[in-house]
């Protein structure tokens, strides 16, 4: 795999902030002691605000679902912003935390999930280190059973029973335990098997893999490492080493890379070499201004940051949409492709959202619907392999990325991305897909995104057609769905019959098409017609008066160029 493509950035560019970018630069200023150099903190302030939900919790994006992973990165963001340019959080988020805690002391990133270590490591930290409250009694015991057979930490206690170990969930159980106790507590685990475990993935390079049998040293893999090291009160087998092999990421002009041979640097490159060398002791003074100057050229309009600069930052999502929307001419259409085929870790075989990110079920969706490896049958092998060998939960579902717990959305994007790769040929794994669905249907025919959750007509769909794409679903159960959601005047609901929007309608039409059903065509060209924008884009629902944006704009083409007489099939995509 080469990345000489991401150097030139043929993909395109959303020119948004994200909110992890945002974070990760934030966090960075505060621990060079720089984050007065910040221009307009106030501005990141209200960026990170705008994710606040009525719950109390945080979104990735506004408007979106309140998760652990943002109430973290949000909440912390705005505790390392100057005095006086944070935004006050319009309710406290400590509560709806809570809400997301199980009876056996982990945690969920939603309501309803199954606990994990990612969610356990930011609900902990949100609610210590932020609401200086203390976190439920159970937890050690839950931590205690994330001990694999090899001595190292998995993802859950059910993943620890299959020996999967990972850098990750051993600096996010470390941290959750340090979090809770001081690093006073009893250790809940074998000390010297978790130590060696950890010690053993440092390379003869310096740096260090996230899983036993990584072929890639990478920085945020060894930045993971030696703070969960360091939580242990240890240091690398090789600390030198380990400095040198972080500073030999470091390019001309001060800003840090994640791994050898990847040539594009960016904020969590900076996130993770200024953490790692702060961790082992080493001086940072003479990288401080390099780093800062890199970071604040990452700013956006939007008053947070993306991961390079913002005239190259193309992502996945943005990209895919564009090409399934036929934005591009030819030749631009081919480099595009090429580009998002460029987006996939060494030691992951998914396609990430971001360059140099963890791979993510959705984004390889629709990186392949969009062309992505249409003949490259090796790469399309290495995605089934990632799917059934990596990121399948022990519940046989799929989150968003590996260690993440199940959800419906990811867990039909999986379905169909095992269908179009050849990882389906195992009957097992379906029926274990299958049996996942099963814990969200909450009456005959009707599921919700987690088990527990609400049913929402999405959800329904998504694991009609997951069902379908495994052991087989019930056509009659699609055509109740659609029923109940129907709106009068076209379109469909996500919940209830009342308001339509496009992403649900989008589901809707492409489910029908999966079980031969019919759908009205005049209705749902009054449908579109009444999310159809000034400028040729389309809005997410008749109540807005702009363009949604990229993605609105692919579903509602597509939807168009379904409706056209020569009826183009819809790109079975999955987003929330």
């Amino acid at each position: 795999m080469t990345y000489d493509t991401l150097l030139s950035s043929s993909g395109v560019v959303s020119g948004e902030s994200d909110l992890w970018c945002t974070y990760a630069a934030v966090r960075t200023l505060a621990w060079l002691g720089r984050i007065g150099d910040l221009p307009a903190p106030e501005a990141v302030a209200g960026f990170l605000a705008s994710r606040q939900n009525s719950d109390g919790g945080f979104a990735w994006s506004a408007g979106m679902s309140s998760d652990a992973w943002a109430t973290y990165y949000c909440t912390q963001a705005m505790a390392d912003l100057p005095d006086g340019s944070r935004a006050a959080a319009g309710r406290p988020s400590s509560a709806w935390v809570r809400s997301t805690a199980h009876a056996d002391g982990g945690f969920a990133m939603t309501p309803g999930q199954a606990s994990d270590v990612w969610a356990t490591y930011y609900a902990v930290r949100t609610l210590v280190e932020i609401h200086g409250e203390r976190p439920p009694e159970a937890l050690s015991d839950w931590l205690a059973a994330l001990q694999a057979e090899d001595g190292g930490l998995a993802w859950s206690p059910a993943h620890a029973k299959n020996g999967t170990s990972d850098v990750r969930a051993c600096y996010y159980a470390l941290t959750a335990w340090s979090t809770a106790t001081g690093g006073r507590g009893p250790l809940p685990w074998d000390r010297a098997r978790l130590t060696g475990w950890l010690k053993g993935r440092q390379s003869a390079q310096g740096g260090f893999t996230f899983q036993e049998g990584d072929g890639t040293d990478c920085l945020w893999a060894t930045f993971r490492a030696v703070n969960a090291l360091g939580r242990l009160g240890e240091t690398p087998r090789d600390p030198g080493a380990c400095v040198a092999w972080i500073r030999a990421r470091r390019g001309p002009d001060g800003a840090f890379t994640r791994w050898p041979g990847y040539p594009v640097p960016d904020v969590w490159a900076a996130f993770c070499a200024v953490g790692a060398l702060r961790q082992l002791g080493a001086g940072l003074d003479d990288l401080a201004d390099g780093v800062v100057a890199t970071l604040l050229s990452f700013r956006t309009g939007q008053g947070g940051f993306t991961y390079r600069s913002p005239e190259s930052a193309s992502d996945v999502l943005t990209t895919s949409a564009r090409l399934l929307a036929g934005r591009f001419p030819g030749t631009a259409a081919r480099e595009a492709v090429r580009w998002l085929e460029s987006c996939m870790l060494p030691n992951e075989n998914g396609i990430m959202y971001m360059p140099g990110r963890g791979s993510e079920v959705r984004c390889t969706l629709w990186a392949l619907s969009a062309g992505a490896f249409a003949d490259d049958t090796a790469a399309r092998n290495r995605i089934a392999d990632w799917l059934t060998g990596a990121i399948q939960n022990p519940d046989g579902g799929f989150g968003y990325w590996e260690g993440r717990a199940s959800d419906m959305v990811s867990t039909c994007a999986a379905a169909e991305l095992l269908r179009r790769t050849g990882g389906d040929r195992v009957p097992g794994r379906l029926r274990a897909v299958a049996a996942y669905v099963a814990t969200c249907e909450t009456a005959p025919g009707r599921y919700a995104n987690v088990p527990g959750g609400r049913p929402t007509l999405r959800a329904t769909l998504q694991g009609l057609r997951t069902l379908h794409r495994t052991v087989g679903a019930d056509g009659a159960h699609v055509s109740d769905a659609l029923a109940r959601h129907r709106v009068r005047g076209g379109g469909f609901a996500n919940e209830g019959n009342r308001v339509p929007d496009l992403l649900s309608t989008y589901e809707a039409v492409l489910t029908a098409d999966a079980f031969g059903l019919e759908e009205d065509t005049a209705r749902l060209t009054r449908f579109l017609d009444s999310v159809r924008t000034a400028d040729t884009g389309f809005a997410w629902t008749p109540l807005m008066a702009t363009s949604g944006g990229p993605l609105a704009d692919c579903l509602g083409r597509r939807l168009e160029l379904r409706l056209s007489p020569e009826r183009h099939a819809l790109p079975a995509l999955a987003l929330s």
